[in-house]
């Protein structure tokens, strides 16, 4: 399809005829009254936002095929957050990104005598000055979302995450950029890692993931047994027991790593791209039980082991006053 401005304006009445950015409010279930952005990119890319909950990507599509796994929760608002221990399981809905951070990533945990539950808050944070915008940038027709996420303490911390989701029609992919800003007068611990959760029918048995040669190392000795299939994707299971590795996947000239889930049935292949100067690790979720057959592609700042493991590792990013930290990272699709 020709997507020319010139071409299209005198064919068509609205774009929104081509592609379309809505904004909309839920009225049902446990997320009544929460905020969505639609968006239809006019290219076969269909996606949700969720400004409500830290402007997570929810619902995928691409031509008509799921691209995720969702939970049976469904879309939460966020006053039914509790953040005590594994609480965040009760409130988690799944979908294209799931924020993790900006305390905590991984079990819950204790520091400072505050206790911070699973992956912590972010995914349950509403944004403010929430913005959308469509329109013509050359030749290139844009949709994009923006918004902002405090995460504040009195006395402790002051970080504020500002979020851009875009796209563009004639684009199969998506961009998420990031930028994390210290406007306390401390330095802050920085946890961050990007929950991908892909699913049925694009995670399925003879579907495989792809990346250059790297190390990849398991979390625990549950993983170890299945470190020689990471890249294989099985048909579930009764009783599977999850597997978490993490992946050292070495930058391109540009400092961008990459991983594919390869699904030769459908002939199409997602593609997720990171800088590695922010996000060194790819951290691979691997769930491929009854219901919960799901694989997880989640570039990262650390280890989801929780604040106290990764000080003991040396391996905490912090914050000093006035830092910023800003990630940028592509979701793809390709043909095959």
């Amino acid at each position: 399809m020709k997507t020319s401005r010139q071409y299209m304006h005198p064919r068509i009445g609205s774009m929104r005829q081509i592609a379309s950015l809505r904004r909309a409010v839920l009225d049902d279930d446990k997320g009544r009254g929460m905020r969505i952005v639609e968006i239809d990119n006019g290219s076969g890319l269909s996606f949700t936002v969720y400004p409500d909950r830290g402007m997570d990507l929810g619902e995928a599509r691409f031509r008509g095929i799921p691209l995720v796994w969702l939970t049976a929760n469904g879309p939460v608002a966020p006053q039914f957050y509790e953040q005590r221990g594994f609480d965040w399981l009760g409130t988690w809905g799944g979908g294209l990104l799931t924020g993790c951070g900006l305390m905590n990533v991984g079990g819950p945990a204790e520091c400072g005598g505050e206790a911070h539950g699973l992956h912590g808050r972010l995914s349950h944070t509403p944004a403010g000055e929430v913005n959308t915008r469509t329109g013509w940038n050359g030749d290139r027709y844009e949709l994009e979302v923006t918004g902002k996420i405090r995460d504040g303490r009195v006395f402790s911390r002051n970080l504020l995450l500002t979020r851009r989701i875009s796209t563009a029609l004639g684009d199969n992919s998506i961009t998420v950029e990031d930028k994390v800003e210290n406007q306390g007068f401390g330095t802050v611990p920085l946890m961050l890692l990007y929950h991908m959760n892909f699913g049925w029918p694009l995670v399925d048995e003879g579907a495989y993931l792809e990346a250059v040669p790297h190390e990849v190392q398991p979390q625990n000795d549950v993983a170890a047994a299945g470190l020689g299939e990471w890249e294989r994707i099985l048909p579930p299971a009764p009783d599977f027991r999850e597997q978490v590795f993490y992946h050292d996947i070495p930058g391109d000239a540009e400092g961008i790593a990459s991983i594919r889930l390869v699904n030769p049935g459908l002939k199409l292949a997602l593609r997720v791209s990171y800088r590695t100067a922010e996000l060194p690790w790819l951290v691979q979720w691997r769930m491929f039980g009854q219901g919960e057959y799901v694989c997880g592609l989640e570039p990262a700042n650390c280890h989801p082991e929780g604040q106290p493991a990764m000080e003991r590792k040396g391996l905490l990013r912090k914050l000093a006053p006035r830092e910023s930290f800003t990630t940028r990272i592509n979701i793809g699709l390709e043909e095959l």
